[in-house]
């Protein structure tokens, strides 16, 4: 909102008359001037005036005309305290990154003036004023579609930028499994292994109507054994070992059962991002993903030890054999 304000000095000496004639001549050039761009409400004055002894004081706001970008007159009218900022969304979207509002394929928007430039399709949104940086979800529809005229040129990388973590945190990434050594039954007091199949993806989408391709690359892993304990977050994703060393190796990522039971374990993988448009450079994205796994149960065993007179194979139901009684 901007204001306009203007103050005539006469002179003590000056008739009323001579006064009266000039604020009549100064008030018929401003109404000559502003022509069309001059709001003003019926019920109120179209310019102030205040006359003292030594002059004359004529005041008004003008409001800029988010259309042309115009200032436009609203004299004598107070300036409003909005609280809010305003974004002509050029690429016609609204409520989401993957809507697009129909109405906005079919607006037309011709050149208002002889050989003047055609319009641009724009859905009009506003975000609070306390928000430095609005986000994509932080802007709100609040018209359109409507036609915007002399705006100037959109910056498609930064629009992108604003709004691609918000895409990368929807794609379909495989968050990959839990693996366990020994698996499903281990013993208590003894090292399981842990480790993930996560592994790096990518994606190929159309964002605000350019190529974008996106990268999530497993930077970081949170192992949570269902005991009340967890490592993490590491870069460590773990890896198999051979079974003969399962009770004997001790890895970055084992972890070993201090009392038996059935744990439910997980592994949250934090993944981080980059995005190329339209065949460009890999740049970062400012933000990761984390997807998490299903439960994976651990039976955690204990081992007793006795001494017997014969083998499995020559008693198969002997003490500790897998057909001896229980």
């Amino acid at each position: 909102m901007a204001s306009y304000r203007q103050r005539l000095d006469f002179g003590l000496n000056m008739r009323t008359r001579q006064i009266t004639l000039i604020f009549l001549v100064i008030c018929m050039s401003l109404i000559q001037i502003l022509g069309p761009r001059v709001a003003v409400a019926a019920e109120e004055p179209e310019i102030r005036a205040n006359r003292g002894e030594t002059g004359m004081e004529l005041s008004g706001h003008f409001i800029l005309d988010r259309n042309t970008g115009i200032p436009t007159a609203n004299l004598g009218a107070p300036a409003p305290d909005d609280p809010n900022q305003y974004m002509a969304d050029t690429h016609c979207r609204a409520d989401g990154p993957d809507t697009v509002d129909p109405g906005c394929l079919a607006l037309s928007c011709p050149a208002t003036t002889p050989g003047g430039d055609e319009g641009t399709p724009v859905i009009w949104k506003q975000a609070p004023k306390s928000i430095t940086n609005p986000g994509w979800t932080n802007w709100i529809p609040i018209s359109g579609p409507t036609c915007l005229y002399d705006a100037k040129p959109e910056n498609v990388l930064a629009n992108i930028a604003t709004r691609v973590l918000n895409d990368f945190r929807q794609l379909p990434v495989n968050p990959g499994t839990l693996q366990a050594q020994p698996f499903p039954h281990t013993l208590k007091g003894g090292p399981t292994n842990f480790y993930t199949t996560a592994t790096e993806q990518a994606f190929d989408l159309t964002i605000l109507g350019q190529t974008v391709h996106l990268t999530a690359t497993p930077a970081s892993f949170t192992y949570t054994f269902g005991d009340g304990t967890s490592l993490g977050p590491t870069p460590a994703a773990g890896y198999p070992i051979p079974e003969a060393d399962w009770l004997l190796n001790q890895t970055r990522t084992s972890h070993t059962y201090t009392a038996t039971g059935n744990y439910p374990a997980t592994i949250t993988t934090s993944y981080t991002g980059t995005y190329s448009v339209n065949n460009g450079p890999p740049l970062p994205i400012n933000g990761t993903l984390d997807l998490t796994t299903e439960p994976k149960t651990i039976h955690v065993w204990k081992t007793e030890k006795a001494l017997v007179a014969d083998t499995c194979q020559e008693n198969p139901t002997s003490w500790g054999c897998p057909n001896a009684e229980k």
